[in-house]
């Protein structure tokens, strides 16, 4: 498989239980490594969840696929095989061994997987913006209307935006994707 340019997701198989220690060492090795131009995102796919023991609620993270983790990278020789030798990693979902590269996800894949944890496909790493500032809401119930920005969570791309409803500040949680920035 010749090198490509393109940003595409894969899907690593990890040691189950280990998800969140294989991309905090990934991450940490493509930082390290000077990969970061090739290996952008490691998602975890989990999400919260409400659980009620004795009568009270209480919040878990539930992990979606055990034992598997995302990444988006280009997939050159080196940013590979960095992955693949990133301690938990088993190897490639995808891949016929013997050396072979990986079968990248369909982005009808992504999208379904991403979307349902809360993460934006689209990776908007140019989409820079700040606590204090303006966006305009683009999507959702809020469309239309102009908020300031009070949080900024760019691992989930999402943003907390104060808007006035009723003459009374109101906080929405939105993705990136659903705000436009004021310029």
């Amino acid at each position: 498989m010749a090198e490509t340019a393109e940003k595409l997701w894969y899907v690593l198989h990890t040691y189950s239980g280990y998800e969140n220690k294989v991309k905090a060492n990934l991450e940490s090795r493509a930082q390290s490594m000077g990969m970061s131009d090739y290996i952008f995102r490691v998602v975890v796919p989990e999400e919260e969840a409400q659980q009620i023991k004795d009568g009270k609620a209480k919040t878990v993270v539930e992990n979606d696929f055990p034992g598997y983790v995302l990444v988006e990278m280009i997939m050159t020789d080196q940013a590979w095989y960095i992955v693949r030798n990133t301690p938990g990693v088993t190897g490639f979902v995808g891949s016929h061994g013997g050396g072979s590269k990986p079968t990248p996800l369909l982005p009808d894949e992504v999208s379904l997987v991403l979307n349902r944890i809360g993460v934006d496909a689209r990776h908007q790493s140019d989409f820079d913006v700040e606590v204090g500032e303006s966006v305009r809401i683009v999507d959702g119930a809020f469309s239309d209307m102009v908020g300031k920005v009070t949080e900024v969570d760019d691992e989930k791309q999402k943003l907390k935006v104060n808007v006035d409803m009723f003459g009374r500040e109101t906080s929405a949680e939105l993705n990136f994707a659903q705000v436009d920035k004021i310029q």
